[in-house]
């Protein structure tokens, strides 16, 4: 019996997957569990195993494409069977077994304004010829847009004359506004799209400069920069965190002189060893996990059935990236000492910026910790890691001038910054945890204790 391979979903934030490279060709020979495909996401790339024996009997989706979760990406046939073709169809979850929808449950319907059902070589059609997917009829199951029905739509647009759009323009509306956001003059942008039809790809081209030349001389004044992968990702999120949390921040302003003190020590102590320089970073990450058993209700997450204790410490430390940022986290982080808490801290922010992350590097994180010490900011007000309930914003380590003991003197101090779900966590306990943390930070020794 033949065997669907699926785009996976990876983590509750997972809608869509870039399938970037076939490790088997179509005929190959494959065993369960054997590599065979690479998926890319948002944030990593990682591969998909064969989930049975047999042949690479069909490759629906073809590397470069982007599919929704639950598509069939390939069919997998046993020796001598002859499966009918698949098309990439999107299957849903029922019972915990996938299943393509009813094409009757679809009968009736206005069709949808977001995601439209069409094969990839029709998207890849319509793309190449500035068709907008929505105005072509579906011949495909429940409507679907296969290729023929772009070449069709194409064939009726060539063969009607152009109707002119005001002012003389045959272009799309979403070009319009492109190039009214572009200022510039939209009759001199030269169409692609049917029937010599401007588009707002068109547009685009001829304001902005190559990828290439983006990242070799920096973002140009007056370009547009789409909105798109980990950056479309990122806004995403952070839109639905502020959106499905009750978010409060608050801060201390912690006097760390025994901190960098003991910063130092550790780095003349290890300095002719393989062993990282110990950070800022990792004392707070250490001091953090100490905080966080003593105040386990910051340790949570919140969940459809309530309020989740998590059991260890996953620690999330954010990385930044050229593209953005990602959240990868140190697993029982609450049972590493110190210097081991540096190792792993560097091996995740290594693999991060190598794009070498595995999904369970990037899920189940309990915790988030983002430092802005680097770039010279004092304090800043971060937004949750949905579903964590607490993230930590660390500011520098400034030395100024202060009442230590009586006397004016030289101290350095840093603040420290807890954005907090009031949901799950009221005010107090969540102050009396950054609090505690700011104790640790000022007296290190009692991090023995």
């Amino acid at each position: 019996m033949a065997v669907e391979v699926l785009m996976p979903k990876w983590g509750l934030t997972m809608k869509e997957g870039k399938v970037s490279k076939w490790l088997k060709a179509q005929g190959d020979t494959v065993s369960k569990g054997e590599n065979l495909l690479e998926v890319e996401t948002s944030k990593i790339t990682n591969t998909v195993e064969s989930p049975d024996d047999g042949i690479l009997f069909q490759i629906v989706v073809p590397e470069g494409e982007t599919v929704p979760v639950m598509t069939v990406l390939a069919v997998l046939a046993r020796e001598g069977e002859t499966p009918e073709p698949r098309e990439a169809v999107v299957k849903e979850e029922k019972d915990g077994e996938p299943r393509e929808e009813s094409p009757a449950a679809d009968e009736g319907k206005p069709k949808k304004s977001g995601f439209i059902p069409a094969s990839p070589l029709a998207r890849r059609q319509a793309k190449d010829w500035g068709i907008d997917l929505a105005e072509v009829p579906g011949s495909g199951p429940k409507g679907r847009v296969v290729e023929q029905d772009v070449k069709d739509f194409k064939e009726k647009l060539d063969a009607a004359p152009p109707a002119p759009e005001p002012a003389s323009v045959y272009a799309s509306e979403s070009a319009v506004a492109a190039a009214k956001m572009a200022g510039i003059d939209i009759r001199l942008v030269p169409g692609t799209g049917a029937g010599g039809k401007i588009t707002k790809a068109d547009v685009l081209r001829a304001v902005k400069p190559s990828a290439s030349q983006l990242k070799a001389a920096g973002p140009v004044p007056g370009t547009v920069i789409p909105m798109e992968g980990l950056r479309q990702v990122i806004a995403d999120n952070m839109m639905a965190s502020l959106h499905n949390a009750a978010q409060l921040s608050v801060f201390v302003d912690a006097d760390v002189t025994p901190m960098v003190e003991l910063k130092n020590k550790l780095r003349k102590k290890y300095e002719n060893t393989d062993l990282p320089r110990v950070s800022f970073n990792d004392i707070v990450a250490y001091a953090v996990c100490r905080a966080l058993k003593d105040h386990p209700i910051m340790n949570s997450c919140l969940t459809d059935q309530g309020i989740e204790l998590g059991r260890n410490v996953n620690l999330g430390i954010a990385v930044a990236l050229e593209e953005g940022l990602v959240v990868p986290n140190v697993k029982m982080a609450d049972t590493l000492g110190l210097i081991e808490m540096a190792v792993r801290i560097r091996e995740l922010a290594k693999k991060a910026r190598n794009n070498e992350l595995t999904m369970d590097e990037i899920q189940g994180g309990t915790f988030t910790i983002t430092n802005v010490s680097m770039i010279g900011v004092d304090g800043f007000t971060p937004i949750l890691n949905p579903p964590e309930t607490g993230i930590l914003g660390v500011g520098r380590a400034k030395e100024t001038a202060a009442v230590y003991k009586g006397e004016i003197c030289a101290r350095t101090h840093m603040t420290l910054s807890l954005t907090f779900d009031h949901r799950v966590v009221d005010g107090v306990p969540a102050m009396t945890f950054l609090r505690t943390l700011a104790n640790y930070l000022e007296d290190p020794l009692t991090l023995l204790g």
